[in-house]
């Protein structure tokens, strides 16, 4: 039966729904939401270890047998990316316990994020199209429900924005899913790797693996249509902030992993040829924004978008090397992004605001949180010996190796680029001088900011950064978890064989 494998979508419903029966006491929603988050990591890290272990894991929901009965499967990619999602869980939900203010309490906040993660785990581990549908529509609304926390009107308007385009993402997903069904008969994706390549008219096949792309296209927020993402995720609370950067794109990345190896990989040279254009231009259109403006959650935000297109770099590259550093890369940036926003929460609570030329003097006050700041800070930009450094490493060599010169280029430019991003942020708000004219706000910030709550906050951010550089330094134990899970996104026969009983 494998249970399992059900646990890290079980565990966030009921400790969901343990925080709407004590709805009324934010204490004991606090304490549900870290022991819940807890719980989840747990159960992430045993899913992972016994797929290590024993190969790709599979739960048949009332005993109903593939392909007819709905099942969840486990293999290395979908217990890593359940693990990742574990641990921002459970750092997020200690950072909130200071920083979310009651009023959000009340608005719900631990009851979405329940929810929040109980659909990406449940979009990680499901067998089926439709039911990835599903839960995309889950965290669809729990993540719109977090985005509009408190009603504020840059809130607003970021959302009217989000909800608009990822409608229309779904609305393109579900097209995919019936014309899928009509022309094999089937939704299980074990099933349809078996039943595509049967299909007569394989050029219907490349049209419907189009409605895919552009779908998970627009979740993972890749060239052309990613405007929704920085014009959102910088309104939210900052623990939300977080939770989005670490989780929300990689569940569309995710699906693009498995959809462009498992079904559609018999046209490679125009899927994937497209799935290269579209990381180039994700990664320059991202780091330019992030080179523009000045206020910090917007360029991380931005930087969400350019760290994107070296995820689809690795899946259109489409080589062992390629999928993975793809792989890697997908590990080290959800530590490092969500890390990297926890870092500015800080430093608003410190200074009072996120516009870099208002804030100053960290490094002088807080010597450590600059410290921690570099950490994140150079890993994203590639520096050696993080974690960044291997996963752009890997995915430049694999780029040389196949004589792929263009994204070559501008992988490396952009790694430059984000380089430049980390430096002004470091400049603007760690080491300049606080501007006289917000000297009284940054003062006023700082004093009335308990000491307790600056130890709470520095917590996760401290296990994150301790993440990252144990991904560097200690890089073997984690590129061989990415080699055994690109082996298995390449050769898909063991997965087919855990589903349906039947080797291909």
């Amino acid at each position: 039966m494998n249970p399992e494998v059900a646990l890290p979508i079980l565990i966030p419903f009921v400790a969901g729904s343990l925080s709407l029966v004590f709805f009324r006491s934010n204490a004991a929603q606090r304490w549900i939401g870290v022991i819940g988050t807890g719980a989840l990591l747990v159960s992430s890290l045993v899913l992972l270890y016994n797929t290590w272990s024993h190969g790709v894991l599979v739960m048949e929901m009332g005993n109903w047998p593939a392909p007819f009965g709905i099942v969840l499967v486990s293999d290395l990619l979908g217990a890593i990316m359940t693990v990742l999602a574990g641990i921002m869980g459970f750092a997020v939900a200690v950072y909130s316990l200071p920083s979310i203010s009651a009023d959000h309490e009340t608005f719900g906040y631990y009851p979405l994020t329940h929810l929040l993660l109980a659909g990406v785990c449940g979009a990680f581990l499901t067998g089926d199209i439709f039911n990835l549908y599903v839960w995309v529509e889950v965290l669809l609304i729990a993540s719109f429900g977090l985005l509009i926390l408190g009603g504020e009107r840059g809130q607003m308007e970021g959302a009217v924005k989000y909800v608009t385009l990822n409608l229309f993402s779904s609305i393109m997903l579900l097209a995919g899913v019936g014309l899928t069904y009509g022309m094999t008969g089937t939704l299980n994706m074990a099933d349809l790797a078996v039943k595509l390549p049967e299909v007569e008219n394989q050029g219907l096949v490349t049209v419907v693996a189009m409605l895919f792309l552009v779908s998970f296209g627009i979740k993972s927020a890749a060239f052309p249509l990613f405007f929704w993402l920085p014009a959102s995720y910088h309104t939210p609370p900052v623990a939300v902030s977080a939770l989005f950067a670490g989780l929300l794109t990689k569940v569309g990345v995710y699906a693009l992993y498995r959809f462009f190896t498992l079904l559609f990989s018999h046209d490679v040279g125009y899927t994937h040829e497209l799935l290269l254009w579209m990381a180039g231009f994700t990664m320059i259109t991202g780091v330019l924004g992030a080179a523009a403006h000045y206020e910090m959650r917007r360029i991380l935000s931005f930087h969400i978008v350019s760290q994107i297109g070296y995820m689809i770099m690795g899946l259109a590259l489409y080589t062992p090397l390629a999928l993975i550093g793809g792989v890697f890369y997908i590990v080290h940036h959800i530590i490092v992004k969500a890390n990297l926003f926890l870092v500015a929460g800080v430093v608003y609570f410190l200074r009072g605001s996120y516009e870099l030329k208002e804030v100053g003097g960290v490094w002088h006050t807080r010597p450590w949180l600059g410290l921690l700041f570099l950490v994140p800070a150079m890993s994203l930009a590639g520096i050696p010996p993080l974690s960044g450094f291997f996963g752009k490493y890997m995915l430049i060599r694999a780029g040389v190796e196949v004589e792929s010169w263009g994204i070559v280029l501008v992988a490396l430019v952009v790694g430059l680029l984000t380089l430049f991003s980390m430096v002004k942020i470091w400049a603007e708000a760690f080491w300049k001088a606080q501007p006289e004219e917000t000297g009284e706000r940054a003062r006023r910030f700082e004093a009335a900011l308990p000491q307790s709550a600056v130890v709470l906050m520095v917590l996760p951010i401290i296990g994150l950064a301790a993440i990252t550089v144990f991904i560097g330094l200690g890089a073997q134990p984690i590129y061989a978890i990415a080699n055994a899970a690109a082996a298995q996104l390449l050769d898909s026969s063991d997965y087919i064989e855990a589903v349906l009983g039947v080797r291909p």
